[in-house]
Protein backbone atom coordinates (compact mmCIF):
# COMPACT_ATOMS: atom_id res chain seq x y z
CA UNK A 1 0.00 0.00 0.00
CA UNK A 2 1.20 3.52 -0.78
CA UNK A 3 1.29 6.58 1.49
CA UNK A 4 -1.26 8.26 -0.80
CA UNK A 5 -3.68 5.32 -0.47
CA UNK A 6 -3.37 5.22 3.32
CA UNK A 7 -4.07 8.96 3.65
CA UNK A 8 -6.87 8.74 1.07
CA UNK A 9 -8.53 5.98 3.12
CA UNK A 10 -8.17 8.01 6.32
CA UNK A 11 -9.85 10.99 4.68
CA UNK A 12 -12.77 8.64 3.91
CA UNK A 13 -12.78 7.46 7.56
CA UNK A 14 -11.50 4.01 6.56
CA UNK A 15 -9.12 2.84 9.28
CA UNK A 16 -7.16 -0.30 10.05
CA UNK A 17 -5.98 -1.02 13.60
CA UNK A 18 -2.23 -1.30 12.79
CA UNK A 19 -0.01 0.54 10.27
CA UNK A 20 3.66 -0.42 9.97
CA UNK A 21 5.71 2.12 7.97
CA UNK A 22 9.23 1.00 7.08
CA UNK A 23 12.09 1.46 4.63
CA UNK A 24 14.68 3.86 3.28
CA UNK A 25 12.51 6.74 2.06
CA UNK A 26 11.55 8.84 5.07
CA UNK A 27 9.47 11.32 3.08
CA UNK A 28 6.50 8.98 2.66
CA UNK A 29 6.74 7.69 6.23
CA UNK A 30 6.74 11.27 7.55
CA UNK A 31 3.73 12.14 5.40
CA UNK A 32 1.64 9.35 6.93
CA UNK A 33 2.80 9.98 10.50
CA UNK A 34 2.15 13.72 10.19
CA UNK A 35 -1.39 13.10 8.95
CA UNK A 36 -2.05 10.58 11.72
CA UNK A 37 -0.79 13.01 14.35
CA UNK A 38 -2.58 16.14 13.18
CA UNK A 39 -5.61 15.20 11.09
CA UNK A 40 -7.26 11.94 12.14
CA UNK A 41 -8.50 13.41 15.43
CA UNK A 42 -9.94 16.83 16.00
CA UNK A 43 -8.04 19.17 18.32
CA UNK A 44 -10.43 18.47 21.20
CA UNK A 45 -10.25 14.68 20.63
CA UNK A 46 -6.47 14.67 20.43
CA UNK A 47 -6.14 16.01 23.96
CA UNK A 48 -7.50 12.73 25.35
CA UNK A 49 -6.85 10.26 22.55
CA UNK A 50 -3.43 10.94 21.00
CA UNK A 51 -0.38 9.20 22.50
CA UNK A 52 3.13 9.54 21.04
CA UNK A 53 6.08 7.28 21.90
CA UNK A 54 9.70 7.43 20.73
CA UNK A 55 11.52 4.16 20.19
CA UNK A 56 14.69 5.07 22.08
CA UNK A 57 12.78 5.80 25.30
CA UNK A 58 9.71 3.58 24.91
CA UNK A 59 9.03 0.36 26.82
CA UNK A 60 6.92 -2.23 25.05
CA UNK A 61 4.50 -2.81 27.98
CA UNK A 62 3.68 0.92 28.05
CA UNK A 63 2.94 0.93 24.34
CA UNK A 64 0.69 -2.13 24.54
CA UNK A 65 -1.16 -0.71 27.54
CA UNK A 66 -1.76 2.56 25.68
CA UNK A 67 -3.04 0.69 22.61
CA UNK A 68 -5.44 -1.36 24.75
CA UNK A 69 -7.09 1.69 26.31
CA UNK A 70 -10.49 2.71 25.05
CA UNK A 71 -10.95 6.21 23.58
CA UNK A 72 -12.52 9.01 25.61
CA UNK A 73 -15.21 11.23 24.05
CA UNK A 74 -14.26 9.87 20.61
CA UNK A 75 -14.85 6.86 18.39
CA UNK A 76 -11.14 6.10 18.19
CA UNK A 77 -7.70 6.88 19.60
CA UNK A 78 -4.32 7.22 17.82
CA UNK A 79 -1.08 5.77 19.19
CA UNK A 80 2.14 6.70 17.38
CA UNK A 81 5.49 4.99 17.78
CA UNK A 82 8.14 7.17 16.14
CA UNK A 83 11.75 6.13 15.49
CA UNK A 84 10.74 2.54 16.21
CA UNK A 85 14.00 1.27 14.71
CA UNK A 86 15.73 2.48 17.90
CA UNK A 87 13.48 0.46 20.20
CA UNK A 88 14.72 -2.60 22.04
CA UNK A 89 12.46 -5.68 22.22
CA UNK A 90 10.24 -4.33 19.47
CA UNK A 91 9.28 -7.90 18.62
CA UNK A 92 7.35 -7.98 21.92
CA UNK A 93 4.70 -5.84 20.23
CA UNK A 94 3.63 -8.90 18.24
CA UNK A 95 1.20 -9.93 21.00
CA UNK A 96 -0.77 -6.71 20.45
CA UNK A 97 -0.39 -6.65 16.66
CA UNK A 98 -1.86 -10.13 16.49
CA UNK A 99 -4.98 -9.07 18.43
CA UNK A 100 -5.33 -5.29 18.06
CA UNK A 101 -8.15 -3.16 19.45
CA UNK A 102 -10.50 -1.97 16.70
CA UNK A 103 -10.89 1.48 18.29
CA UNK A 104 -7.11 2.11 18.30
CA UNK A 105 -5.12 3.26 15.27
CA UNK A 106 -1.56 2.16 16.00
CA UNK A 107 1.03 3.71 13.64
CA UNK A 108 4.66 2.55 13.75
CA UNK A 109 7.43 4.53 12.03
CA UNK A 110 10.36 2.15 11.39
CA UNK A 111 12.79 4.22 9.30
CA UNK A 112 15.85 3.12 7.31
CA UNK A 113 15.17 -0.52 8.09
CA UNK A 114 12.74 -3.31 7.34
CA UNK A 115 11.40 -5.84 9.78
CA UNK A 116 13.10 -9.21 9.31
CA UNK A 117 10.77 -11.22 7.10
CA UNK A 118 11.70 -14.44 8.90
CA UNK A 119 10.38 -13.27 12.26
CA UNK A 120 6.97 -13.98 13.71
CA UNK A 121 6.33 -10.23 13.92
CA UNK A 122 6.75 -9.90 10.14
CA UNK A 123 4.30 -12.73 9.50
CA UNK A 124 1.74 -11.25 11.90
CA UNK A 125 2.08 -7.81 10.28
CA UNK A 126 1.24 -9.28 6.88
CA UNK A 127 -1.87 -10.91 8.34
CA UNK A 128 -3.14 -8.27 10.78
CA UNK A 129 -1.47 -4.98 9.84
CA UNK A 130 -1.23 -2.55 6.94
CA UNK A 131 2.36 -2.47 5.67
CA UNK A 132 4.00 0.47 3.86
CA UNK A 133 7.48 -0.44 2.64
CA UNK A 134 9.43 2.43 1.06
CA UNK A 135 12.64 2.66 -0.93
CA UNK A 136 14.71 5.50 -2.33
CA UNK A 137 13.92 6.75 -5.82
CA UNK A 138 16.54 6.28 -8.49
CA UNK A 139 18.32 9.49 -9.46
CA UNK A 140 16.75 9.25 -12.92
CA UNK A 141 13.26 9.32 -11.34
CA UNK A 142 13.79 12.56 -9.42
CA UNK A 143 12.98 15.06 -12.23
CA UNK A 144 9.64 13.40 -13.01
CA UNK A 145 8.77 13.06 -9.30
CA UNK A 146 9.63 16.70 -8.64
CA UNK A 147 7.68 17.93 -11.67
CA UNK A 148 4.61 15.96 -10.52
CA UNK A 149 4.98 17.39 -7.00
CA UNK A 150 5.00 20.95 -8.37
CA UNK A 151 1.93 20.20 -10.51
CA UNK A 152 0.09 18.73 -7.50
CA UNK A 153 0.62 22.04 -5.76
CA UNK A 154 -0.99 23.84 -8.71
CA UNK A 155 2.18 25.22 -10.30
CA UNK A 156 4.61 24.49 -13.14
CA UNK A 157 8.41 24.61 -13.39
CA UNK A 158 10.71 25.18 -16.35
CA UNK A 159 12.90 22.24 -17.34
CA UNK A 160 16.13 24.13 -16.63
CA UNK A 161 14.89 25.21 -13.21
CA UNK A 162 13.77 21.64 -12.51
CA UNK A 163 17.17 20.15 -13.33
CA UNK A 164 19.01 22.83 -11.35
CA UNK A 165 16.91 22.09 -8.28
CA UNK A 166 17.16 18.30 -8.50
CA UNK A 167 20.88 18.27 -9.24
CA UNK A 168 21.63 20.65 -6.39
CA UNK A 169 19.59 18.81 -3.75
CA UNK A 170 19.93 15.21 -4.88
CA UNK A 171 17.85 12.34 -3.54
CA UNK A 172 16.28 14.07 -0.55
CA UNK A 173 12.54 14.24 -1.20
CA UNK A 174 11.75 16.08 2.03
CA UNK A 175 14.23 18.83 1.22
CA UNK A 176 12.99 19.09 -2.37
CA UNK A 177 9.46 19.53 -1.05
CA UNK A 178 10.57 22.14 1.49
CA UNK A 179 12.53 24.13 -1.09
CA UNK A 180 9.57 24.12 -3.47
CA UNK A 181 7.26 25.35 -0.70
CA UNK A 182 9.75 28.14 0.06
CA UNK A 183 9.81 29.17 -3.59
CA UNK A 184 6.01 29.13 -3.92
CA UNK A 185 5.60 31.47 -0.96
CA UNK A 186 7.65 34.05 -2.88
CA UNK A 187 5.98 33.73 -6.28
CA UNK A 188 3.10 36.06 -5.43
CA UNK A 189 0.56 35.46 -8.20
CA UNK A 190 2.87 33.73 -10.66
CA UNK A 191 2.28 30.04 -11.34
CA UNK A 192 5.59 29.06 -12.97
CA UNK A 193 8.95 28.47 -11.24
CA UNK A 194 11.87 29.82 -13.27
CA UNK A 195 15.66 29.60 -13.13
CA UNK A 196 15.67 33.05 -11.51
CA UNK A 197 13.48 31.71 -8.70
CA UNK A 198 15.91 28.84 -8.10
CA UNK A 199 18.77 31.33 -7.98
CA UNK A 200 16.98 33.82 -5.70
CA UNK A 201 15.28 31.48 -3.23
CA UNK A 202 17.41 28.32 -3.23
CA UNK A 203 20.78 29.93 -3.82
CA UNK A 204 21.86 28.17 -7.02
CA UNK A 205 23.43 30.36 -9.67
CA UNK A 206 21.71 30.03 -13.04
CA UNK A 207 24.98 30.94 -14.82
CA UNK A 208 27.53 29.07 -12.72
CA UNK A 209 26.38 25.51 -12.13
CA UNK A 210 27.29 22.01 -13.23
CA UNK A 211 24.86 22.07 -16.19
CA UNK A 212 26.42 25.23 -17.58
CA UNK A 213 29.83 23.61 -17.07
CA UNK A 214 28.92 20.47 -19.00
CA UNK A 215 27.40 22.59 -21.77
CA UNK A 216 30.63 24.60 -21.99
CA UNK A 217 32.64 21.37 -22.14
CA UNK A 218 30.34 19.96 -24.78
CA UNK A 219 30.92 23.05 -26.92
CA UNK A 220 34.65 23.13 -26.11
CA UNK A 221 34.29 26.61 -24.64
CA UNK A 222 37.38 26.71 -22.42
CA UNK A 223 36.85 30.33 -21.37
CA UNK A 224 33.35 29.74 -20.02
CA UNK A 225 34.35 26.47 -18.36
CA UNK A 226 37.24 28.21 -16.60
CA UNK A 227 34.97 31.01 -15.33
CA UNK A 228 32.56 28.47 -13.87
CA UNK A 229 35.39 26.60 -12.15
CA UNK A 230 36.67 29.88 -10.69
CA UNK A 231 33.16 30.55 -9.36
CA UNK A 232 33.10 27.10 -7.75
CA UNK A 233 36.51 27.82 -6.21
CA UNK A 234 35.15 31.02 -4.64
CA UNK A 235 31.88 29.32 -3.63
CA UNK A 236 32.82 25.75 -2.58
CA UNK A 237 29.27 24.74 -1.68
CA UNK A 238 28.02 25.67 -5.15
CA UNK A 239 30.06 22.99 -6.92
CA UNK A 240 32.03 20.50 -4.84
CA UNK A 241 34.25 18.35 -7.02
CA UNK A 242 32.71 15.17 -5.61
CA UNK A 243 29.39 16.29 -7.10
CA UNK A 244 30.76 17.65 -10.38
CA UNK A 245 32.81 14.66 -11.51
CA UNK A 246 29.98 12.05 -11.34
CA UNK A 247 27.66 14.46 -13.18
CA UNK A 248 30.21 14.99 -15.95
CA UNK A 249 30.86 11.24 -16.12
CA UNK A 250 27.15 10.62 -16.60
CA UNK A 251 26.99 13.35 -19.28
CA UNK A 252 29.87 11.97 -21.35
CA UNK A 253 28.65 8.39 -20.88
CA UNK A 254 25.40 9.47 -22.56
CA UNK A 255 27.36 11.29 -25.27
CA UNK A 256 29.28 8.07 -25.88
CA UNK A 257 25.97 6.23 -26.37
CA UNK A 258 25.00 8.63 -29.17
CA UNK A 259 27.57 7.16 -31.57
CA UNK A 260 25.56 3.92 -31.66
CA UNK A 261 22.18 5.61 -32.29
CA UNK A 262 21.02 5.20 -35.86
CA UNK A 263 19.16 8.38 -36.87
CA UNK A 264 15.73 9.46 -35.65
CA UNK A 265 14.32 12.74 -34.38
CA UNK A 266 15.53 14.45 -31.21
CA UNK A 267 12.80 12.92 -29.07
CA UNK A 268 13.59 9.35 -30.13
CA UNK A 269 17.33 9.97 -29.76
CA UNK A 270 16.79 11.34 -26.26
CA UNK A 271 14.73 8.26 -25.37
CA UNK A 272 17.44 5.97 -26.76
CA UNK A 273 20.12 7.35 -24.44
CA UNK A 274 17.79 8.03 -21.50
CA UNK A 275 17.81 11.83 -21.23
CA UNK A 276 15.11 14.50 -21.30
CA UNK A 277 14.47 15.87 -24.82
CA UNK A 278 14.95 19.41 -23.47
CA UNK A 279 18.69 18.72 -23.05
CA UNK A 280 19.38 16.51 -26.07
CA UNK A 281 20.97 19.36 -28.06
CA UNK A 282 23.75 19.64 -25.45
CA UNK A 283 24.58 15.96 -25.93
CA UNK A 284 24.43 16.22 -29.71
CA UNK A 285 26.76 19.24 -29.77
CA UNK A 286 29.23 17.32 -27.63
CA UNK A 287 29.04 14.31 -29.95
CA UNK A 288 29.96 16.59 -32.88
CA UNK A 289 32.89 18.16 -31.02
CA UNK A 290 34.38 14.93 -29.67
CA UNK A 291 35.05 11.65 -31.41
CA UNK A 292 34.00 8.32 -29.93
CA UNK A 293 37.61 7.66 -28.98
CA UNK A 294 37.90 11.16 -27.51
CA UNK A 295 34.83 10.58 -25.35
CA UNK A 296 36.28 7.30 -24.08
CA UNK A 297 39.47 9.14 -23.13
CA UNK A 298 37.40 11.74 -21.26
CA UNK A 299 35.68 9.00 -19.25
CA UNK A 300 39.09 7.59 -18.30
CA UNK A 301 40.27 11.09 -17.33
CA UNK A 302 37.21 11.64 -15.14
CA UNK A 303 37.86 8.36 -13.35
CA UNK A 304 41.53 9.28 -12.84
CA UNK A 305 40.72 12.74 -11.47
CA UNK A 306 38.02 11.33 -9.24
CA UNK A 307 40.69 9.16 -7.59
CA UNK A 308 42.99 12.16 -7.25
CA UNK A 309 40.19 14.22 -5.69
CA UNK A 310 39.96 11.72 -2.81
CA UNK A 311 43.73 11.66 -2.28
CA UNK A 312 44.76 8.62 -4.32
CA UNK A 313 48.06 9.33 -6.13
CA UNK A 314 47.64 13.00 -5.19
CA UNK A 315 48.24 14.85 -1.96
CA UNK A 316 47.40 18.50 -1.54
CA UNK A 317 46.27 19.63 -5.01
CA UNK A 318 43.28 21.94 -4.64
CA UNK A 319 39.94 21.00 -6.18
CA UNK A 320 40.02 24.07 -8.42
CA UNK A 321 43.49 23.16 -9.74
CA UNK A 322 42.39 19.62 -10.41
CA UNK A 323 39.32 20.84 -12.29
CA UNK A 324 41.28 23.35 -14.40
CA UNK A 325 43.87 20.71 -15.27
CA UNK A 326 41.12 18.21 -16.12
CA UNK A 327 39.20 20.61 -18.33
CA UNK A 328 42.29 21.50 -20.38
CA UNK A 329 43.11 17.81 -20.92
CA UNK A 330 39.51 17.06 -21.90
CA UNK A 331 39.58 19.71 -24.64
CA UNK A 332 42.99 18.76 -26.07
Amino acid sequence: MSAEKIISDWKKKIFKPVYWLEGEEEYYIDQVVDYAEHHILSESEAGFNLTVFYGKDAAWPDIINACRRYPMFSDRQVVLLKEAQQMRDIDKLETYVEHPLSTTIFVVSYKQKKVDGRTRLAKILKQSGELLSTKKLYESQLPEWTNELVEQKGYSISQKALMLLVDHIGNDLSRINNEIDKILINLNRRKNITEEDIENFVGISKEYNVFELQEALGRKDLGKATKIIQYFDANPKAGPIQMILPTLYNFFSKVNMLYAVQGGDEKSIAAAIGVHPFFIKDYMHAAKNYSARGTEQILLLLHHYNLRSIGIHDIGTSDASLMKELVVKMME
